[in-house]
């Protein structure tokens, strides 16, 4: 990784025109995959993975638009 990769992906990026409506978009649609899941299947540690996973594509996703918009 490069030092500019390590500044980029260690500082705080504050929100730029349009980012926020991004991040929000992204956060309605997870939700609605969330509350689907749980709708549609048994409690069970499974579910709870997938909750898991489902946070972490968000926090992925508004970390690409973070870092590389």
């Amino acid at each position: 990784m490069s030092p500019e990769q390590i500044e980029n992906n260690f500082i705080y990026h504050a929100p730029k025109d349009g980012q926020t409506e991004k991040y929000q978009e992204i956060r309605d649609k997870l939700k609605e995959a969330a509350i689907l899941i749980n709708d549609a299947c048994p409690e069970s540690r499974e579910k709870s993975l997938a909750f898991t996973h489902l946070e972490n594509a968000m926090m992925w996703a508004n970390a690409s638009i973070a870092r590389n918009e």
